[in-house]
């Protein structure tokens, strides 16, 4: 009976710690680099010539990408070299984190 008890607790146990957000090396893949060159504070928008987006299967390119929070486009300035997460959410390529390099 008490063998029955230890095991019912340590199972509640697992089941009570949350999951990590997101393990770091997905959040490592997730990171792309490239070059701002334009920053388009009206829409919203910044235009980076960027390498591959392993999260997102895209090879390097030039593209435009929306910016989850408009203060991002604060940040930069055209030629400025930059590491970034682009997602898809809505299917719109949207810069959800930004990090100047230079």
């Amino acid at each position: 009976m008490f063998a029955a008890a230890l095991m019912l607790a340590s199972a509640s146990a697992v089941h009570a710690q949350p999951a990590p957000a997101v393990p770091a090396a997905s959040a490592a893949d997730a990171m792309s680099t490239g070059e701002v060159k334009k920053v388009d504070q009206a829409a919203g928008k910044l235009t980076i010539k960027h390498g591959p987006l392993k999260n997102l299967g895209m090879d390097g390119m030039t593209m435009i990408f929306r910016v989850q929070d408009p203060a991002m486009l604060d940040q930069v300035k055209v030629g400025d070299r930059i590491a970034f997460v682009a997602e898809q959410p809505k299917g719109q390529l949207t810069v959800i984190l930004l990090q100047k390099l230079n």
